[in-house]
């Protein structure tokens, strides 16, 4: 069993899964590295321990959420990107392009910045 199938089996819409599916298989293929987790609901990716990003949906959203901190170093791309946000997460609706550049980027801080991380969450 996948372990992201709870999640997905949730999904009853075939382009929200779609769409999903090709988010996940590509944050595995530029971050082989990192570990699939399923915590609280919610499929996260995690690197030696330490939570990396987590994503969920909303009716109207995918939510993207790399915690607070990296939130607020990246408010200002993620408004550029046009994507609402709150504070430890952005939502990318349905209809929207995915910034992978942006996820990209996001996921390289977390990786670096949390490198010597040894709790799930930052303190």
């Amino acid at each position: 069993m996948h372990k992201f199938d709870p999640f997905f089996d949730k999904i009853n819409n075939e382009i929200h899964s779609n769409k999903l599916q090709e988010l996940f298989e590509w944050i595995e293929s530029n971050f082989p590295d990192l570990e699939r987790e399923f915590k609280w609901n919610t499929p996260m990716y995690s690197h030696h321990g330490t939570f990396i990003l987590g994503i969920s949906t909303a009716k109207p959203h995918i939510s993207i959420a790399p915690e607070d901190h990296t939130m607020s170093v990246f408010k200002d791309k993620i408004d550029a990107s046009g994507y609402a946000q709150t504070k430890g997460l952005y939502k990318v609706k349905w209809n929207d392009t995915m910034n992978y550049d942006l996820l990209r980027e996001i996921i390289e801080y977390n990786i670096e910045d949390k490198q010597d991380v040894n709790t799930f969450w930052r303190k």
